[in-house]
Parts: structure tokens; C-alpha cells; sequence
């Protein structure tokens, strides 16, 4: 006896949520390139949390910015008691407004703070 497989006629669930992970993926592109062009700062994007940055990770934000790395973004955030896979749409009130203040530090004061 053989058994075939049948092909499956298109799922409009499945259609729309991958054109709208395609949109989320293209938008937080964008944003990137913004944060990373100073266009936009990283703290205003916590602040004012756009609909595609809510299940971002904060980590992969803060990485997003000039000159923060890895490290750097996991030294922040251990600093702040914040795991680095935290969505950023899942951060209180509190927490929100703890990193976008100390995002708004200028690098260099930021150095000084840490020796």
C-alpha cells in the first residue's frame, strides 16, 4: 500500500502572521538604522515603545546603538538586574524609565561612573 502526501492549499492564518513577521522584521530594521545613525536614541525608543519593538529583546536594542557590544549591553543590563532576552514591551513602568535615564548619560560620564 502506498501513501501520499498531499499538498495543503494555502492557510490565511499562516499567510498573514508571516507577512506580518515580515513587517515586524522590516520595521526594527529601520529602527536600527536610525538608532545607529542617531536619529533615534535607544532610551527613546524604550520610552516611547513602538508597536515593532515590543517583543524585542532589550539586549539586541542596546547593541542597535554605536559602540555597544555584547558586552557592554550584558554589563548594562546585569548592572540593572534585567535578564538580556527581556522583551522590551515586558519591562514595568519602572524599569523602563531606570534605562531610558541612564541611557541619556553621555558615554564618557558613563566610564567615569564605572571605575
Amino acid at each position: 500500500m502506498t501513501q501520499t502526501a498531499t499538498m495543503m492549499t494555502s492557510d490565511p492564518q499562516r499567510e498573514a502572521a508571516l507577512k506580518r513577521a515580515n513587517e515586524v522584521r522590516l520595521a526594527r530594521a529601520a529602527l536600527k538604522r536610525r538608532i545607529a545613525g542617531g536619529a533615534v536614541s535607544a532610551a527613546d525608543v524604550i520610552l516611547d515603545l513602538p508597536e515593532e519593538a515590543k517583543s524585542w529583546p532589550v539586549c539586541e536594542l542596546l547593541r542597535s546603538q554605536r559602540r555597544w557590544g555584547n558586552q557592554r549591553c550584558v554589563k548594562f543590563l546585569k548592572r540593572n538586574e534585567i535578564p538580556e532576552r527581556k522583551q522590551i514591551g515586558t519591562l514595568t513602568k519602572r524599569q523602563r524609565e531606570l534605562l531610558a535615564q541612564q541611557l541619556g548619560v553621555s558615554p564618557s560620564l558613563e566610564l567615569v561612573q564605572a571605575q
